[in-house]
């Protein structure tokens, strides 16, 4: 990478870090693209180098921080060295769930929006990242001794399911605090892996 490509990946990150920040403490409505630019030390028509405004800057944000946590699972799921892909989906849930229970202001940020970071960052960010989760959730579909009728669609369940249900649990307590609800949640969640395969 030569040093004009490391500058603008630099002015690019500290624009994501810097937003992140507003965004969590003073909330998307109250930060103005100046408050973002001002605090991250860049022009204002670098940020529009990289974003059409704060909204473009915040959706690209929920994927990265998303895609973000979903890697960290990921990794951890290797370390692990968990078989089978009913045990490794279970793992990568409990992962995330635990993570967003650690951290309530990412859990605010991103709200229901798991999905994108597991199926669609690549696409809003227009950046790719080795290896994608995407690419590693497929494969550990071909690596199971089951063959799975739409793994698109029960992944994107399964992420759906996982990320609105913890964000009420983790939050209000609703139905239940969310250890009391992991059983019942897993429980489902093997269900429909279940009615997926062939």
């Amino acid at each position: 990478m030569g040093k004009v490509d490391e500058n603008k990946k630099k002015k690019k990150e500290a624009l994501f870090n810097t937003a992140y920040e507003l965004f969590t403490t003073k909330g998307i409505n109250a930060t103005a693209i100046s408050d973002i630019v001002e605090k991250a030390g860049v022009a204002k028509g670098t940020f529009y180098l990289y974003f059409k405004d704060k909204y473009d800057i915040k959706n690209k944000l929920t994927a990265f921080k998303t895609h973000e946590l979903f890697e960290k699972a990921a990794k951890a799921l290797r370390k692990a060295d968990i078989s089978g892909l009913e045990e490794q989906l279970i793992f990568i849930i409990d992962y995330i769930i635990d993570a967003l229970a650690n951290n309530k202001a990412l859990l605010n940020f991103i709200s229901k929006n798991l999905v994108m970071g597991a199926l669609r960052s690549a696409l809003l960010t227009e950046e790719r990242t080795e290896p994608d989760f995407y690419e590693e959730f497929l494969n550990l579909v071909n690596e199971d001794s089951y063959k799975y009728e739409c793994p698109d669609v029960m992944l994107f369940t399964i992420v759906e399911l996982t990320g609105s249900t913890a964000y009420n649990s983790i939050l209000y307590n609703e139905p239940l605090s969310i250890e009391e609800y992991k059983p019942y949640l897993y429980r489902t969640v093997r269900l429909i892996i279940a009615s997926h395969r062939q």
